[in-house]
């Protein structure tokens, strides 16, 4: 992956737009959810991070240790006391113990959020509460997860904003967007992007060619080929200098150099070293990285906890 992805979901995206996260789409294979969750999406601050071991997954804690025996056909990130895992073409959704909270039922299932989690019944997106059931039926071609009290959707090709009751509370209108993070949301209008506030006011001009969202007071902001980070204003906080970016967490964000991924501070300065192949943005105390096609995890002083394996 060259580029960063979005937090929504859409069936028949499997790439990422521009650069910015995407919401999940009916008809994709949950891998691409799980490329995503991997490489992008928010922190959710987990205990528990996924692995694959002899084609099963299970999940390890923050010392590298084994925390829930591999087990099952593909695994999502914890949160809220949960994770979505996949049982052959199914997904539900186990608690940190690895018992099974909700059964396995769904085409797709994303990590809950703000009380609620996305999942796909065939090629239409509805939320769930945390005993499995609709609260909002499947009606969306796309859609993203909730994040102050709202969730991106989409309808007739425009993207909106929901509230809890499955009501608009922002009048679809744009060409794309993003989920809310730290009051802001990522929103694509004549092939720019920009941000909204909460009552769906433009109040960073669409101006951008790729975008995310916002982290600790930065987002990833594309600039030709470039990507940097600006402030809640829009103003470049870091000039665009590299290849590809991903979103702050605890003060560090994934970035690439050519074909070598590291961290930086806010500063813009390297605190791990472009070195891996891959990288995903750190969860907690934990971040994803590749050597190869080999998967392992890292401490937030570059050094391996899980060691890289198929």
């Amino acid at each position: 992956m060259n580029e960063f992805a979005t937090d929504t979901i859409t069936p028949a995206d499997t790439k990422v737009r521009r650069g910015i996260p995407l919401v999940l789409v009916a008809g994709i294979l949950f891998a691409v959810l799980a490329i995503a969750l991997a490489f992008s999406l928010r922190s959710f601050n987990g205990s528990d991070y996924p692995v694959k071991v002899n084609g099963k997954y299970g999940f390890i804690d923050q010392s590298g240790k084994i925390a829930i025996q591999p087990q099952f056909d593909d695994a999502g990130l914890f949160a809220e006391g949960m994770a979505p895992v996949r049982m052959d073409s199914r997904w539900g959704y186990v608690d940190r113990r690895g018992k099974i909270a909700i059964a396995p039922q769904y085409d797709l299932a994303d990590p809950f959020s703000d009380g609620l989690a996305l999942v796909a019944a065939g090629r239409k997106f509805g939320y769930i509460e945390k005993d499995g059931k609709f609260v909002i039926n499947p009606q969306f071609a796309g859609a993203g997860r909730f994040s102050d009290g709202k969730a991106p959707v989409s309808v007739e090709g425009k993207w909106g904003y929901i509230d809890k009751k499955g009501k608009f509370a922002i009048n679809p209108q744009f060409d794309e967007a993003g989920n809310f993070s730290e009051h802001r949301a990522l929103v694509r209008m004549n092939g720019k992007y920009g941000f909204i506030d909460s009552d769906g006011k433009i109040v960073v001009n669409p101006q951008f060619d790729g975008a995310g969202g916002f982290n600790q007071g930065r987002a990833v902001a594309q600039f030709g080929a470039k990507f940097g980070y600006v402030d809640k204003d829009g103003k470049v906080a870091i000039a665009p200098q590299f290849d590809e970016a991903g979103d702050f967490n605890g003060g560090l964000a994934r970035v690439a150099l050519g074909k070598r991924y590291g961290y930086i501070n806010k500063d813009g300065k390297f605190e791990i070293n472009p070195q891996f192949d891959q990288a995903g943005d750190f969860d907690g105390a934990l971040a994803p990285v590749w050597l190869g096609n080999r998967q392992g995890y890292i401490n937030r002083d570059g050094k391996f906890i899980w060691n890289p394996s198929l």
